[in-house]
């Protein structure tokens, strides 16, 4: 975990995070122009274009305090005193402050960049460390200054072929977990990968053993190699100073632990080699999962990135005005209108409503996700429903077959329904005959009257005064009140013999089965069909109506 010293010393990069980064990267860039730079904010002023004095002094006076400068203690020799107000604060730079900006030049100038890996490094370390390994062995003592040489040139050497091997590996993995590669990008990096990426694999298996012989036959010497290493170099003569001392590549044990630990597993730790192994074979995973991710998109686009790349670049480059019609015409969004399908298809939404409170739109997934509106994937196949549609037949066929026996019920029982017990369908049929039949008319006025042709019934519904008519089934009774029921066939007129239908109210009355309508006389505001038989009585032509 990181001290409170530690921390303090990143704040050297703050000026690379806040909003006027790019005055203060252009004030730094000023002093790691040359070495030992020492500028005042008057001098700062003159250098960078548009740049006020006042805020020149507060940028300086900042970076001071993150630690990238530090105020100047360098004498100056003036001729006025406006010359003196101009060059009294003198800064200059830090070492923490022209490390952080050394490296920040080298990200801006290496970025979105491939860089490469030089092979013939390690073939230059493996000859490095068998030359030093020789000198070490040597009876005689080593000679000392080609030691430092060498072990100069192999660290030299080999920390620019692992930066190089890191920042390939990185830029490798960010272009295969693209999803958009065409055929020919495809193609290209299909061909990077197998080629380049082999022949570094191949180079670096084919030296490691090497290497780790030759780091074997110099680890014995080692501890003295390094004490040798440091005379007549800044360490010695710093030790008594107190100063910290960065010692050059290869001067500590540390560099040396690093280097073994790249090319053999210590500590439980896989080597660098291994990893490489190991990276080399996730990007040729990545490498088969484009091309599958081609195959399965036959040719379709799967991604809009380029296009959008592009679309970005017009709007970074547009005024306002231009902007917002490039955006129209991309997007096709405009102002306060109401936005996608309507809720309900049979609801009528103005355009001046505000989408704001109208209800939410459901939206398929495929176009909410990849702006697709055609379903994906094969059409599915017809499915055989002939079995389905047989059991509908049939159900069907057998609900019509207990109607057809419900109506024959009824036309049995029609010369009088209270004194049978009718079966639940029957019943069922009956109640909704009367439905449609007072749906159709009065029955004080004598038209509620319903036929159903498929059945061959009438069902005739006339007001009766003081009546009640009590219908009996399995499911229960059902009362009529003040009503009169007629059930008959829909090709007779009237069921019954000799009936008689007379007067204002439509009174039906009928002793014996019979035809009647024999010399109808049409009279009074309603119908009335009168029975014309001379032998009757009056009391035979009146007669009780039947329910």
């Amino acid at each position: 975990m990181l001290v409170s010293e530690d921390l303090e010393r990143l704040e050297a990069y703050t000026y690379l995070t806040v909003p006027e980064r790019g005055t203060y990267l252009a004030v730094m860039r000023l002093f790691s122009a040359s070495l030992m730079t020492d500028l005042s904010a008057q001098q700062v002023v003159e250098a960078i274009e548009g740049l006020p004095l006042d805020t020149a002094v507060s940028r300086l006076n900042q970076l001071v305090a993150w630690g990238n400068l530090l105020p100047s203690s360098h004498s100056v020799r003036v001729k006025s005193i406006e010359e003196y107000q101009r060059t009294r604060s003198r800064y200059q730079l830090s070492p923490l402050g022209e490390r952080v900006q050394r490296q920040v030049d080298e990200v801006l100038a290496g970025a979105e960049t491939a860089r490469e890996i030089s092979r013939e490094l390690l073939g230059l370390v493996a000859t490095g460390l068998a030359a030093l390994s020789e000198l070490l062995e040597d009876p005689g003592g080593a000679d000392m200054v080609r030691a430092r040489d060498t072990v100069a040139a192999v660290f030299a050497q080999f920390w620019q072929f692992r930066d190089s091997v890191r920042d390939f590996y990185a830029y490798l993995g960010q272009v295969l977990a693209r999803y958009d590669l065409d055929g020919s990008e495809y193609s290209g990096f299909k061909n990077l990968l197998l080629d380049y990426v082999e022949s570094i694999t191949e180079e670096v298996v084919l030296l490691s053993p090497r290497i780790q012989h030759h780091l074997r036959r110099i680890w014995p010497h080692l501890d003295g190699l390094l004490e040798r290493l440091d005379e007549g170099g800044l360490a010695e003569a710093a030790k008594d100073l107190g100063v910290v001392v960065q010692r050059t590549r290869g001067h500590s044990l540390d560099d040396w632990l690093a280097l073994r630990a790249w090319f053999e597993d210590t500590g439980g730790r896989r080597s660098e080699v291994n990893q490489l192994r190991d990276a080399t074979l996730r990007a040729l995973q990545s490498l088969l999962a484009n091309a599958k991710r081609m195959i399965r998109s036959s040719g379709q686009a799967t991604s809009r990135r380029r296009d959008l790349l592009r679309l970005a670049a017009w709007f970074d480059a547009a005024d306002a005005g231009t902007a917002a019609d490039l955006f129209t015409a991309a997007f096709g969004l405009y102002g306060s209108r109401h936005l996608g399908l309507a809720a309900d298809a049979e609801a009528v939404v103005p355009a001046t409503d505000s989408w704001w409170s109208r209800p939410a739109v459901t939206v398929p997934v495929a176009l909410r996700e990849r702006g697709e509106r055609a379903a994906r994937g094969r059409p599915g196949g017809i499915v055989d429903r002939s079995a389905q549609q047989r059991l509908l037949v049939e159900r069907a066929a057998a609900a019509q077959d207990a109607r057809v026996r419900a109506a024959a019920e009824l036309l049995s029982a029609a010369a009088d329904l209270s004194a049978v017990r009718l079966s639940g369908p029957a019943m069922q049929l009956l109640l909704e005959l009367m439905a449609q039949a007072l749906g159709a008319g009065d029955p004080a006025a004598g038209t509620a009257v319903t036929v159903s042709i498929d059945l061959g019934l009438r069902c005739e519904l006339t007001a009766k005064p003081g009546h009640a008519l009590t219908l009996r089934s399995a499911g229960g009774d059902f009362t009529a009140e003040d009503l009169a029921i007629l059930i008959a066939g829909h090709d007779t007129e009237v069921a019954g013999h000799d009936t008689e239908i007379a007067g204002y109210g439509a009174e039906i009355a009928a002793h014996d089965t019979g035809t009647v309508g024999q010399g109808a006389e049409i009279a009074g505001r309603e119908p009335a069909i009168v029975g014309r038989e001379p032998e009757q009585t009056e009391t035979e032509r009146t007669g009780s109506g039947h329910g």
